[in-house]
């Protein structure tokens, strides 16, 4: 299974709307979003993937956080608070907006955790966990920003820039 990751869109629709193009190219499965998402108008976008969208909110999210989670209903997409631990295609993954958010020690079961929040690429193993943010995808720097793609299978990750 393939997942598209994206967090921090931050209301910049002219990128949102590369994102969804670049998750639909990429036949993406799910879409996993790890907040600041700030405005409703971006789940419509997303919606136009056809595909389930599974996230966490993030903290400039606060203000709209009833009309996000309207829309997110309205749409059949699922968010919530963070933390939030999902199991995909046998893999236990958790996500969280702030990495501050994981919880140290890394509970021994989990497979994968994606964050953003702070908008810089991370890829780390801790143990047999992988940490993945795929970093900036809401600046205005052609080609600096990227989403990602995880394959559960082989947890194997990859960039798509923009």
């Amino acid at each position: 299974m393939r997942i598209g990751v994206v967090g921090d869109t931050h209301n910049q629709m002219i990128n949102v709307d590369r994102i969804v193009g670049l998750f639909r190219e990429a036949q993406v499965e799910r879409v996993v979003h790890t907040g600041d998402i700030t405005q409703p108008t971006v789940l419509e976008r997303f919606a136009a993937l056809e595909v389930p969208l599974l996230g966490v909110f993030g903290n400039n999210d606060l203000a709209e956080r009833e009309h996000l989670a309207n829309h997110a209903e309205r749409f059949g997409m699922d968010l919530t608070d963070p933390p939030r631990t999902i199991e995909w295609a046998g893999r236990r993954i958790l996500v969280v907006h702030d990495p501050e958010e994981t919880p140290s020690p890394l509970a021994a079961d989990l497979d994968l955790v994606l964050h953003g929040h702070t908008h810089r690429y991370r890829l780390e193993h801790r143990g047999e966990t992988l940490i993945f943010n795929p970093g900036e995808c809401a600046g205005i720097m052609a080609g600096a920003n990227a989403v990602g793609l995880v394959d559960l299978i082989s947890l194997d990750t990859r960039l798509l820039r923009f």
